[in-house]
């Protein structure tokens, strides 16, 4: 046992401590936390413009606060990148994480001096949680590597900017910068490809024990060792241990890593954002991601069938159901104020609360009334894996017109590692599963308005070539798993 090992497991057990006062008193924890916002905010000029000094109460907060997204945010945010301070938030950010918008371009998400702990912080904790749990901190004495974007640092109106990834390597503990990889120059490489290659000949000969990424992007590199290698990546990281992801649902993308890595590996799954490190898992005997109840966050919840009413429902956390969709709204000491973060998730849990990530408020298909969403179309795909076998590298889903008189349907667009030998059961399977979870989608196929759901297989590397066509390859970037039209399909077959 190394010297961080050793000193890794007290520390474990004292965070984990911490951890469980805030899982016996989370309403508590987020009563004082809004209580703290409200307080912190009244002077500056979102505070102004909201009367801040007369909310008492989470009543009065929603009345005064309408729920918004980056775009009813953005005249706030310009006024701080035009040099105002007391904004959205006492003083100015000490960064902006800068991600991709739909409609406004790229986004700039305020980071403050308060709210960087958050991000720090949880992902300390997951990894500490993990260590108690387990009673096995070995990983600890090897080396990490972080699959993240450039720490490279721009300025937008005097202030710090960058991909969240960037930022938080800023922040890694000292203790941990002896073991992380890649070195900082091949980090800095903004060539998603070039960087690759390098970070294989960087750590192919070191003693791997952690790896951390977004699941698509860490299978690119695990392919790479292999091929470099001409191993298995359980003979060229025999040490190797830990898999800390998130961004996307890990189950699609699971069979497939697995094979590569040559054994189950234990994994951390997290719910980081630009916005806020919201939830991490906590325990490996339970579903679901602990809910971050005391990190200066304040939550919402939107029932996802009213989300695009004019009013809809507003929930704190002690009035939230099990196993419903919500849409996630926060407010924080980042100074993001009854904000749509985008995410929708479900409780599987209240004591303490745990939930899973359902998918995005925006990617979703109804082109014909059917409101199917990322979490019924990645259940159905597991369940077909699971009884007809093959490895899936990606898909997508999204809604196709036939031809002629031909009814129309869901073209599943998949990119398989190992085409199941039965690819008709296969589709079959999908297509029950599909009608077992939404109503909607079956009342269509037994009315025949639609008709059942067609498989695209894709050639091997067409979602690389994709992201690449976009200049989102690597990094923190996600594939969409549903799109409402056809413009992902169609580039994904040209």
């Amino acid at each position: 046992m190394g010297f961080k090992s050793f000193i890794a497991k007290p520390f474990a057990g004292w965070i984990n401590r911490t951890i469980q006062k805030d899982i016996a008193n989370p309403h508590e924890a987020q009563h004082k936390i809004f209580e703290n916002l409200i307080r912190n905010a009244c002077s500056t000029s979102f505070g102004k413009d909201h009367n801040f000094a007369s909310v008492k109460n989470y009543e009065d907060f929603k009345k005064a606060v309408p729920v918004r997204d980056y775009e009813a945010l953005s005249s706030y945010v310009e006024q701080i990148i035009n040099g105002a301070s007391d904004v959205l938030w006492p003083g100015k950010p000490i960064y902006f994480a800068k991600t991709s918008g739909t409609t406004s371009g790229s986004k700039f998400i305020p980071i403050t001096k308060a709210s960087i702990p958050n991000h720090i912080n949880t992902a300390r904790n997951a990894l500490l949680q993990y260590i108690h749990q387990k009673g096995n901190a070995d990983f600890t004495d090897g080396k990490m590597i972080f699959l993240s974007g450039s720490p490279i640092l721009d300025k937008t109106g005097g202030i710090l900017t960058g991909r969240l990834s960037g930022i938080v390597n800023h922040h890694v503990p000292g203790y941990l910068r002896s073991n992380q990889m890649p070195s900082w120059d091949t980090n800095c490489l903004e060539d998603w490809e070039e960087k690759l290659d390098q970070i294989v000949e960087e750590t192919i000969d070191q003693d791997m024990r952690l790896i951390s990424g977004i699941p698509p992007w860490v299978q690119m590199y695990l392919d790479r060792i292999v091929e470099r290698s001409g191993s298995s990546v359980k003979e060229v990281f025999p040490n190797l241990q830990l898999f800390v992801h998130g961004g996307v649902n890990y189950q699609p993308y699971k069979e497939k890593m697995e094979a590569s890595f040559g054994f189950a590996i234990d994994t951390i799954e997290t719910f980081p954002a630009s916005e806020g490190f919201f939830a991490y898992q906590d325990n490996y005997q339970s579903e679901g991601l602990l809910l971050n109840v005391n990190s200066g966050i304040f939550f919402e919840f939107i029932p996802l069938e009213e989300y695009f009413n004019e009013n809809p429902t507003r929930l704190r956390l002690e009035e939230i159901e099990l196993h419903k969709n919500y849409a996630l709204v926060i407010s924080s000491n980042a100074g993001l104020w009854a904000y749509s973060i985008g995410d929708t998730v479900k409780f599987v849990s209240r004591e303490p609360y745990r939930l899973i990530v359902s998918g995005r408020v925006k990617h979703f298909i109804s082109a014909f009334g059917e409101h199917v969403i990322a979490e019924e179309v990645e259940q159905s795909m597991r369940k077909a894996v699971a009884e007809f076998g093959g490895l899936i590298t990606e898909f997508t889903v999204a809604p196709m017109m036939a031809k002629g008189e031909a009814l129309p349907y869901h073209e599943w667009l998949i990119e398989f590692e190992q085409e199941p030998e039965d690819l008709a059961g296969f589709a079959s399977l999908l297509d029950k599963e599909m009608c077992r979870q939404n109503s909607y989608y079956r009342d269509l196929i037994e009315g025949q308005i639609l008709q059942a759901l067609k498989i695209n297989a894709l050639s091997s590397g067409s979602f690389i070539r994709y992201m690449k066509s976009i200049g989102k390859l690597g990094g923190q970037n996600k594939v969409p798993r549903l799109s409402n039209d056809r413009k992902i399909a169609q580039q994904l077959l040209s």
